[in-house]
């Protein structure tokens, strides 16, 4: 087996994966799914605890169902925290490192498994009390 021989399959490899990405760069719808973690404002918690609301910028919401059970509540000394590790953008459940502190230390992680921003219509459904 020659080196000639070896470079074909890893060069054809390659391509495949590249095609995806540079896909992705000539679609730019494909970035409007994502915001800048110091354009997130706000949260709360509905009524089941398992999904959080994001509010992004001014009029956006976004949508982040979590691990069942955990039954996430807002209260008045608790703080939902992101670390963000490496680009500021928020895409995918991926991208949020989430942790849930209250002011006496205590800490709980929260695993993210679906994230998207909602429609207007969506927006529009939620009782005002438990918007962010």
């Amino acid at each position: 087996m020659t080196l000639r021989s070896n470079l074909w399959p890893a060069l054809l490899g390659a391509l495949a994966l590249a095609a995806p990405a540079a896909r992705a760069a000539d679609n730019p719808s494909a970035h409007r799914d994502c915001f800048l973690s110091n354009d997130w404002h706000g949260w709360s918690a509905p009524g089941d605890g398992d999904v959080i609301y994001l509010r992004v910028r001014i009029n956006d919401i976004w949508r982040a169902e979590l691990t069942p059970g955990s039954h996430v509540r807002k209260y008045p000394d608790e703080f939902l925290v992101n670390r963000v590790r490496g680009s500021s953008y928020i895409c995918s459940p991926l991208d949020l490192d989430l942790t849930l502190s209250d002011r006496h230390g205590m800490r709980r992680g929260l695993i993210v498994r679906s994230l998207r921003k909602l429609t207007p219509q969506e927006i529009a459904a939620i009782p005002k009390k438990d918007l962010p």
